[in-house]
């Protein structure tokens, strides 16, 4: 009985260990994937602001274009018609 005792005791001993190794692999498994989330959150956070300062700067370019072609149309408009005007008044 008490070598089945000593015996039945190493093996709780044993797989103590064995449960205290997995319990710490997993924590530290789980740490490394908590780490792994947070820095693909910063880098989602960085690519976000990135986008944003693109999407800012393409409206502004946008805008400036825009404006650039009202500019041309008002020209050109303004060209027509005194082009019209003069050959309206050369042949009346």
């Amino acid at each position: 009985r008490d070598e089945f005792g000593k015996l039945l005791e190493r093996e709780r001993i044993s797989s103590n260990e064995h449960l205290t190794r997995a319990i710490l692999r997993e924590r530290a498994a789980t740490e490394e994937e908590r780490l792994k989330a947070q820095r693909f959150a910063r880098q989602l956070e960085e690519k976000d602001r990135e986008l944003k300062k693109h999407d800012a700067y393409y409206k502004e370019q946008l805008a400036r274009l825009e404006e650039r072609s009202a500019q041309f149309y008002k020209v050109t408009t303004e060209q027509y018609q005194k082009a019209a005007d003069e050959v309206s008044a050369r042949f009346k």
